[in-house]
């Protein structure tokens, strides 16, 4: 029997994924907001995309099934295939802008050569994914608690040392939402696959949101706070004028790891719901050579850009429907389908949310609207059960 992981491993795990660069330059991006607005959006974006996770991990763990296994529960084997090749393609796209994005800035503090950072990241990433995910507690124990360390520091740096000025730029309130709830749920599609195989799935579901949310919102904080004192988005830099040096070169690297190597993970473990025969660790590390290959040809300049597009294509239109159904069936409805080739009734429901989202795209709505996408499904899948119950009563 495989050696199971504890909570402590995991709110290690997720410490390491809401320690990000990717989590940094989300909050600069928020600076058009200005300073309150910037944190109310943080704050109430994280607490319902924690909330998400959360459940999202519940399922897959109570069932000892990875995400895109648990995805069989709402839309039957073949069903979730279909999730689960998506799955895998926005995780590649992650690694690679990620790899991207920690290897330009590692270059703009050390001037080594960005393709020379982009393998030394990929490699380590690939050491990462041979240790094993049960078998990262010491190295991450070191890795976290100086990440931890070292992020205080730059927090102290930028908020003690420069003053406070004015907002630039325009963004509305929906649009930061939408930018905010992105991180979170952008960890949907991944998190049973740590939550199946620990100790005691709910506590650790649980336990695993609130470290990744808290220390999520913490770097979104300093990304909001260095852009609005230092009136710079460029990660590099703002370490730099902090004064961090070779410490903030050792943030920049392994915040990037950590973060990483959880997607390069997952995308081996969605991989199997595909194709069973293959080897999780070696599809893993083959996503890692992909996402490293595409950060050394392809730009990747404009994370924002990113982040939209993986919102909108990703998250809101495939993601948040999928989520919203199974969260239904699972706590609400109490139903099962993995017994079936391809659950329509639910896959229907999924296109009907998909489309639903796109059109939403063209308003503003409070929550954004991806949570308002959610709401919707949710509404309709519990709706579309009642009303198929009474007409096979009659």
């Amino acid at each position: 029997m495989q050696r199971q992981t504890t909570i402590t491993e995991n709110s290690m795990i997720w410490c390491g994924a809401g320690i990000s660069i990717a989590e940094i330059l989300t909050g600069t991006y928020l600076a058009p907001l200005g300073f309150t607005k910037g944190i109310a959006v943080i704050i109430i974006g994280h607490i319902i995309g924690c909330f998400l996770l959360f459940l999202a991990g519940i399922i897959g763990g109570q069932q000892r099934l990875s995400s895109m296994n648990a995805a069989k529960i709402s839309f039957g084997q073949n069903g979730s295939k279909f999730f689960a090749l998506l799955n895998v393609l926005q995780l590649i796209g992650w690694t690679g802008i990620m790899i991207y994005d920690g290897a330009l800035a590692a270059n703009r503090v050390w001037h080594l050569n960005q393709a020379l950072w982009v393998l030394l990241i990929g490699a380590l990433i690939i050491g990462w994914l041979l240790v094993g995910v049960r078998h990262l507690y010491y190295l991450n124990l070191v890795t976290i608690s100086t990440l931890l360390i070292l992020s205080g520091l730059l927090c102290a740096a930028i908020f003690t040392h420069h003053s406070a000025s004015s907002s630039t730029g325009t963004l509305s309130w929906a649009q930061g939402m939408e930018l905010v709830i992105a991180m979170p749920l952008s960890w949907l599609p991944l998190i049973s696959d740590y939550t199946s195989v620990a100790q005691r799935p709910v506590p650790t579901s649980g336990i695993s949101a609130i470290f990744y949310g808290l220390t999520s919102c913490w770097m979104a904080f300093i990304g909001l706070g260095a852009a609005l004192l230092t009136h710079d988005i460029n990660i590099a830099t703002i370490i730099l004028r902090a004064g961090l040096g070779i410490a903030g070169l050792f943030i920049i690297i392994f915040s990037t790891i950590t973060t990483t190597f959880m997607d390069a993970y997952s995308a081996g473990v969605s991989s199997k719901t595909i194709f069973s025969k293959w080897s999780g660790t070696m599809a893993a590390i083959g996503a890692t050579i992909l996402g490293t290959i595409s950060a050394l040809i392809c730009p990747m300049d404009n994370f924002s850009n990113f982040l939209y597009l993986i919102g909108s294509v990703f998250i809101g239109s495939v993601f948040a429907p999928m989520i919203a159904i199974q969260i239904t069936d699972y706590f609400i409805l109490e139903v099962d389908y993995r017994q079936q080739n391809c659950q329509w009734t639910n896959l229907i429901l999924w296109l009907i949310g998909f489309i639903i989202y796109r059109i939403l795209l063209n308003y503003s709505f409070l929550l954004g609207s991806t949570v308002t996408t959610i709401i919707v499904i949710i509404a309709m899948t519990w709706g579309t059960c009642r009303v198929m119950k009474l007409v096979k009563a009659k």
